[in-house]
């Protein structure tokens, strides 16, 4: 088994990208830290992170 390639590297890359800076952006305009985004890349953790934020009460619409 040899290292992984540049071509391997560069689809990591962007994978990461598509799934982080989307995931960054909706969890902070929903009023949380973007860092839960992190979740998207564990598997299983993934989907229920995604389910979570479709459920909870996001702070933006609670009352002040």
């Amino acid at each position: 088994m040899g290292s992984l390639s540049v071509w391997h590297w560069l689809v990591i890359l962007f994978w990461l990208v598509v799934v982080l800076v989307p995931g960054w952006r909706i969890a902070s305009k929903a009023g949380f830290h973007g860092a839960w985004s992190l979740l998207l890349l564990v598997p299983v953790l993934n989907l229920l992170a995604v389910w979570a934020f479709a459920f909870v009460r996001w702070p933006t619409e609670r009352p002040s």
